[in-house]
C-alpha cells in the first residue's frame, strides 16, 4: 500500500503573521525586513501583492521598492513566528506523531496509519488541517498530498494560496514533469545550470535521462535527483528530526555604521561571539570550527573558516579565531558592512574531551575555568537581563 505523506507550508509566514495585526494592509504589498534604519535592508518575507509586484525575499529593500514602489515595510518579530509555528504542529500533532519540520513554516506528516481514524480520504483530511490553521490561527496553508515526501512538497507549492493538490501515482507525469527542474527539491542554482547544459530544462528532462549520465555529471546527487524525479524517493517522515540538534549555529549583523579599523572590527565581532557561545551552550555543544563571513558596502561576500585549536563553547576563544581570520584575509582599513560568525563541526558537551599533555591540560583547565565564568554570566543574565554584569572593556548586549 502507498503511503500518504502531506507537506503544510504556511503561506507568506512572517508576512501573514505580521498581518494579523494590521489586516488593513492585506490587500496592499507589504513585505518583512530587518530594520531599515540599522542597514538591516534586506527582504526577508512578501505576501502576495507584493510577490505579483515582482518583489523577492532576500533582495536588497531598494531594489523591491524600484520594483514597488508603494511597498509597505514592517518589522521582524522572530519570537512571534516561532510560537505560531508551534501552535501549527500542535495541529498537526492531532493527525499523527509522524511530523518532520522543514523549516519554521513547513512541515511533513505521514498520515498513513492514522487516516482510517479520520475518514480515510486524503484530500479531506489535508482541507480539514488547513481549515484548523485558518481559523485557530488566522493564516493560511496550501498542502501537497502525495506518495512520497518529494512530490508531497511539489504539492504544497502547486497552488498558492489557501490550496490543496494531490499528486498520485496516476497524475504525476501530468503534473510534476512539466515543472521547470529548478521546482524539484535540491535542485539548487549550480545544480540547475549544469542540467540547463545539457538540455534539462523540466522535472520530465530529469525523469528521461540516462541515471548513469546523471551520476557522472553529479556524483550520488545526480541518481537521487533522477529518481526524485521519477517518483522513487523512499525517504521517511522523521520526528527525531524536530529535536535534532543544530549542525551549525551563527549569528550575523549588519552594522549602522560601516567598521572601518581594527577597534571597530573588534567592537562588532565581540557581540557576535558572545551570542554564538552563549547559543552553544544553550544546546550543550562545542564548535570545532568557525566560520566568518565578511559583507562589503556594495553586497559582495568573502568566507573564510579555521578548526580551532579544541572544540569549544567560549566567547573569547571564538572571538580570538574570528579575529585572526579578519586579520588574515581582510584590510581594516577597508569598510565592512555587516559580519556573520557560525560554528560548525559541532560536538556534543561530553564528546569533547581530549588527550591532552601537561601543557595541553594548562590550556584546557584555562578554558574551563572561562566556560565556567561564562556560565555563571549566562545564569545571571538569565534571571536579571544581559544589562545586569558583563565583562570588562565589552559593551553589554542590549535586549532585543
Amino acid at each position: 500500500m502507498d503511503r500518504v505523506i502531506l507537506h503544510c507550508d504556511l503561506n507568506s509566514f512572517y508576512a501573514s503573521v505580521e498581518l494579523l495585526e494590521y489586516p488593513e494592509l492585506r490587500a496592499l504589498p507589504v513585505a518583512v525586513t530587518g530594520d531599515p534604519e540599522q542597514r538591516h535592508g534586506v527582504i526577508l518575507a512578501k505576501n502576495e501583492p507584493a510577490k505579483a509586484a515582482g518583489v523577492k525575499t532576500g533582495e536588497p529593500i531598494f531594489q523591491a521598492r524600484q520594483k514597488c514602489p508603494d511597498l509597505t515595510l514592517l518589522p521582524a518579530h522572530h519570537d512571534r513566528y516561532r510560537t505560531f509555528s508551534r501552535r501549527a504542529a500542535a495541529i498537526y500533532d492531532r493527525y499523527t506523531d509522524l511530523v518532520e519540520p522543514f523549516g519554521i513554516d513547513e512541515s511533513w506528516l505521514d498520515v498513513t496509519g492514522t487516516l482510517h481514524l479520520f475518514g480515510g480520504d486524503p484530500r479531506a483530511l489535508a482541507d480539514r488541517i488547513r481549515g484548523e490553521i485558518r481559523g485557530e490561527l488566522g493564516i493560511t496553508a496550501s498542502v501537497g498530498v502525495s506518495f512520497n515526501k518529494i512530490f508531497a512538497k511539489l504539492g504544497s507549492d502547486y497552488k498558492k494560496p489557501d490550496a490543496t493538490t494531490v499528486i498520485s501515482r496516476e497524475n504525476f507525469r501530468a503534473l510534476v514533469w512539466p515543472l521547470p527542474v529548478t521546482d524539484l527539491l535540491f535542485v539548487g542554482r549550480a545544480a540547475g545550470r549544469t542540467l540547463s547544459a545539457y538540455g534539462i530544462a523540466t522535472i520530465g528532462d530529469l525523469a528521461a535521462f540516462d541515471r548513469g549520465a546523471l551520476v557522472s555529471l553529479l556524483g550520488k546527487q545526480g541518481g537521487q535527483l533522477w529518481e526524485y524525479a521519477n517518483g522513487l524517493d523512499a525517504a521517511p517522515v522523521d520526528p527525531a528530526a524536530r529535536n535534532a540538534p543544530p549542525k551549525s549555529i551563527g549569528n550575523g549583523s549588519t552594522f549602522s555604521q560601516d567598521l572601518v579599523g581594527e577597534e571597530a572590527i573588534r567592537a562588532g565581532v565581540a557581540p557576535l561571539a558572545r551570542q554564538v557561545a552563549r547559543r552553544l551552550r544553550a544546546h550543550g555543544q562545542k564548535a570545532a570550527t568557525l566560520q566568518v563571513t565578511i559583507r562589503d558596502p556594495h553586497f559582495r561576500d568573502i568566507c573564510r573558516q579555521k578548526p580551532l585549536p579544541a572544540p569549544t563553547c567560549v566567547s573569547r576563544e571564538l572571538f580570538q579565531a574570528a579575529m585572526e581570520l579578519i586579520g588574515d584575509t581582510w584590510n581594516p582599513r577597508s569598510p565592512i558592512r555587516a559580519l556573520t560568525l557560525t560554528a560548525h563541526s559541532l560536538v556534543e558537551e561530553d564528546q569533547a574531551a581530549e588527550q591532552l599533555d601537561l601543557f595541553q591540560g594548562q590550556e584546557q583547565r584555562h578554558r574551563d575555568k572561562l566556560e565556567k565564568l561564562e556560565r555563571t554570566l549566562d545564569a545571571i543574565h538569565s534571571r536579571y537581563g544581559r544589562e545586569a554584569l558583563h565583562p570588562a572593556a565589552i559593551p553589554p548586549e542590549k535586549e532585543p
